[in-house]
């Protein structure tokens, strides 16, 4: 087997799908008897919907999630930000969607790949010798495989077994959570004298399905039951959202958590390698976790199939952290510091909050906010992957290039992603043939793609995950690049 995925959440799964289709053999196990029925996680951002649309499976997806145009905060009863300016600008929005239906959605990817998931599969430790890694199952089975890569959630049973730190810390709130059929009279963020209250609608034939969320100053001795978080989240809305009368008339699911921030020392040990909540995880404000767990899953697995291929050496897996881990770290830092804002536990705290609320009033500042939560703007420039090329116009190596209009050499059009699928694409106004030609001895299956409109002024590669390679004008230089680029340590391509 060429590669072990453990866990089959949004991020084991879209490494799945992704490898799949670039030929390399998967098996995908996980400890759960099956898949998740209830979902903390809410919101698929662009970055994530333009992964899933490159692996063909983004589906059905933006016609089942909600059309949420606004939100709004509320402090003490009263309405002091509607939060839809940016909502209804143009840019890109994030799908309100359960991450069940994401998962399912993926599941469906992966079955028509011809991948399937072991459930009831346990990972109870791994050993690496020079053949691979070994891995001992639950079911009394050692399996082997060339890589490892741990998918396996916070509490990574991958992460734990090649002794990679972990450090970090909880958050101080502790919240409570509930989807519930209820009919809350508002929908956003509430503040009161007691604290927060949140109101999330939810998708559901009825209509009447809500995500109700508070933090909790209360250390129980032991942890509340269904019935508790119920009667106090009822409590909360009246106190702090001013609902005189929440009517809960069905309960699906409740929880009570604390939001850890915490980020993993390395990607990599030896040939096992980490993703998604195994590498790193926060507090969900933003929707910002399921994204950059698929963003992680879609980066290492172009790079890990090019290892597999034969078409590159080891060393071009370590970009895989130099890329991915800034990208987590900002994450955390940003998720941790809303969090801290917006769900304050001192009064002081919460005095702030509302203070600096109406700022977001500002549609310029709203839709800053809402660019910087849809990861488009991820780039990896004067990374070990951005190749020459730097023009005062346009992206430059280790952008992201944008979903334009394309046509192949058969002049059918199509938008630039949709072609790349989960391979590599020279981008050209010329007829680029010695560019491909130079791409495809290194890199196998290249797309040639024009642009629709416009002349872009060089030649440029794109990498399967739409971040610009490199850009220039020279075959032999897009040669020479993707020598040192992709095949260190062997100094050749196949």
């Amino acid at each position: 087997m060429a590669v072990l995925i453990v866990g089959a959440g949004p991020t084991g799964l879209t490494a799945a799908c992704a490898l799949l289709a670039n030929g390399i053999a998967v098996r995908v196990v996980d400890t759960a008897p099956g898949p998740a029925t209830t979902s903390r996680a809410l919101g698929l951002q662009p970055r994530g919907q333009e992964v899933l649309q490159r692996l063909g499976a983004l589906g059905e997806l933006p016609q089942r999630a909600l059309n949420v145009r606004e939100t709004a905060i509320h402090v003490n009863s009263k309405l002091v930000v509607d939060v839809g300016a940016a909502l209804d600008s143009g840019e890109p929005r994030m799908l309100w969607i359960p991450q069940t239906e994401v998962e399912a959605q993926l599941r469906e990817r992966l079955a028509a790949r011809g991948g399937e998931i072991e459930w009831n599969t346990r990972l109870l430790g791994l050993t690496q010798d020079g053949a691979g890694v070994h891995a001992d199952l639950g079911t009394g089975e050692r399996a082997s495989a060339e890589w490892l890569i741990g998918c396996d959630g916070a509490h990574s049973q991958v992460r734990k077994s090649t002794d990679i730190r972990f450090p970090g810390a909880p958050l101080p709130e502790r919240f409570l959570l509930a989807d519930v059929h209820a009919d809350p009279p508002g929908l956003g963020t509430f503040l009161g004298p007691g604290g927060q209250f949140v109101a999330m609608p939810l998708p559901h034939p009825d209509g009447d399905l809500w995500r109700l969320m508070a933090p909790t100053d209360a250390e129980p001795e032991t942890e509340p039951g269904e019935a508790e978080i119920i009667e106090l989240l009822g409590r909360f809305a009246t106190e702090r959202a001013g609902f005189p009368d929440l009517r809960i008339r069905a309960v699906e699911w409740t929880s009570v958590f604390r939001f850890n921030r915490r980020l993993a020392d390395t990607y990599r040990e030896g040939r096992v390698l980490l993703a998604g909540d195994a590498a790193h995880i926060h507090s969900p404000l933003g929707g910002q976790g399921l994204n950059t767990g698929i963003g992680d899953a879609e980066n290492l697995a172009f790079k890990l199939a090019l290892v597999l291929a034969g078409r590159a050496g080891e060393p071009l897996i370590d970009t895989y952290q130099a890329e991915r881990r800034p990208v987590a770290k900002t994450v955390l830092s940003a998720t941790s510091f809303g969090t801290k804002l917006g769900f304050a536990g001192s009064a002081t705290g919460r005095r702030l909050f509302a203070m600096l609320a109406p700022l977001l009033r500002l549609p310029a500042l709203q839709r800053r906010l809402l660019r910087a939560a849809s990861q488009l703007n991820v780039r990896y420039r004067g990374g070990p992957l951005a190749g020459q090329g730097t023009t005062p116009h346009g992206p430059q190596p280790g952008d992201r290039v944008p979903n334009i209009g394309t046509s192949d050499t058969e002049g059918n059009p199509a938008p630039l992603h949709d072609r790349l699928g989960t391979g590599w694409a020279v981008l050209t106004s010329e007829p680029g043939k010695e560019h491909l030609r130079e791409a495809t001895k290194r890199l196998g299956d290249v797309t040639l793609l024009h642009p629709e409109t416009g002349v872009l002024p060089q030649i440029c590669l794109i990498r399967p995950d739409a971040h610009l390679a490199w850009r220039g004008d020279s075959a032999t230089e897009l040669g020479n690049w993707l020598d040192t680029a992709l095949c260190p340590e062997k100094g050749a391509h196949p």
